[in-house]
């Protein structure tokens, strides 16, 4: 029987959750303002939370929140209210790295899948096997593990437990980011959702008895990157994974853009809906555009991953900068008769190279003859943030996407 594994994308407020559903994924998972890892997103009220699984479960779709901090002594008290907050939203699964979190999960919405976090380091077949029996129901594995360790794993635990991997987005130097260099350097708690990534930052060589005399680490002009990784992408071998055993194919990014959400989500969609539909060709051809479109998002280099084992992780990366050569520019709310009506989110001027992502992941080239703002006047750039006007164009849904490319 084929295994259809799931598309999971991140949400980081209700707005990023619309467009991860509406781009193909066929689940998100997000975070209240508090126990999950990321603080830097809006996040979810109670409310939104609530809105978000109806907007999700209306298109089949599921949500999982993230309970996955070491909440101190004072924040367990606050777990309860959380929890049943969760519930009451009808959220379909918790994702935990705590053993207390999994207990008040399990004591006061029993009814409620449980994940383990990425966070736990489960990286054997043991541990997997010992969350199950702990009564969850998904492990997150660790993003050290390569497609052989992942494969055993799923041989030597119960069929009945679903294994999650992450398939795209930042690496962190630290093994499933457990990490104290940002709470060392900053007073930020990377455990806890505040990570400053001083991995990311460029370092200098000092010596005590030479103050204020800063020496380049390495032999090239641009300093040292020493802890910082480049970013995974498995779409060329997407295949590999789901015949290793996974059931859940994760995208990083909850503190990225909507933009960068709907981009990366439509890409992975193209490519896992390639391989559904020829499973077992052993020669997985991944259609072109899936990586094109996977340079249309800011990212640095990108890398395997520990995929193919250590010796090929090909980690490190030599510098902090992104690769941009797209910007993300405008929404688009409305089309009619050869009009779309859209939403500025970047300045672009008449003569610009411009595309529309659509919802189904097409990419159209885009030339309008006109610009005309929101009192109808032809202009030739679109200056004002978040200002509404009109170009002509071939037709396009709502919630497409405009970008411009750079250079």
């Amino acid at each position: 029987m084929l295994q259809i594994p799931e598309l999971l994308a991140p949400a980081g407020d209700l707005e990023r959750l619309r467009y991860a559903v509406c781009y193909g994924a066929d689940a998100v998972y997000c975070g209240m303002p508090e126990f999950g890892m990321r603080s830097a997103p809006a996040n979810f009220t109670p409310e939104q939370l609530s809105e978000g699984v109806i907007f999700a479960h209306a298109r089949g779709r599921k949500v999982y929140l993230t309970l996955n901090t070491l909440p101190t002594n004072e924040e367990a008290d606050r777990l309860p209210e959380a929890v049943r907050a969760a519930a009451k939203a009808g959220v379909d699964a918790f994702i935990v790295a705590d053993l207390g979190v999994l207990d008040a999960c399990k004591t006061y919405a029993p009814e409620i899948d449980v994940h383990m976090s990425t966070q736990t380091g489960i990286t054997n077949y043991a541990a997997a096997s010992a969350c199950f029996k702990m009564g969850a129901k998904r492990v997150v594995l660790a993003r050290e593990l390569s497609l052989t360790d992942i494969a055993i794993i799923r041989d030597k635990t119960p069929p009945e437990l679903e294994i999650e991997a992450f398939v795209h987005g930042a690496m962190c130097m630290s093994i499933s980011g457990r990490c104290l260099l940002s709470n060392y350097l900053t007073g930020r708690d990377a455990n806890r959702g505040q990570c400053a990534q001083p991995c990311r930052w460029k370092y200098y060589l000092s010596e005590e008895t030479r103050p204020g005399e800063l020496h380049e680490i390495g032999e090239g002009d641009g300093g040292s990157y020493l802890l910082n990784a480049n970013d995974l992408c498995t779409a060329p071998f997407l295949d590999l994974i789901c015949k290793a055993g996974v059931d859940s194919l994760k995208i990083e990014g909850r503190a990225k853009t909507f933009y960068y959400v709907a981009s990366v989500t439509a890409a992975y969609r193209r490519a896992l809906d390639t391989y559904l539909a020829n499973p077992l060709a052993e020669d997985f051809e991944l259609p072109p555009e899936v990586l094109e479109e996977l340079t249309r998002t800011s990212h640095r280099h990108y890398s395997p991953g520990f995929f193919f084992g250590r010796e090929q992780a090909r980690q490190n990366t030599s510098s902090a900068a992104y690769i941009r050569d797209w910007e993300f520019v405008g929404t688009v709310e409305d089309w009619q008769d050869g009009v779309a009506f859209c939403q500025q989110r970047g300045k672009w001027s008449l003569g610009d190279t411009l595309e529309a992502l659509t919802p189904d992941g097409s990419c159209i080239p885009l030339s309008p003859e006109w610009i005309k703002n929101e009192a109808g006047e032809t202009v030739a750039s679109t200056p004002h943030a978040m200002e509404r006007y009109t170009i002509p164009t071939p037709s396009l849904p709502p919630m497409s996407l405009l970008r411009r490319k750079l250079g």
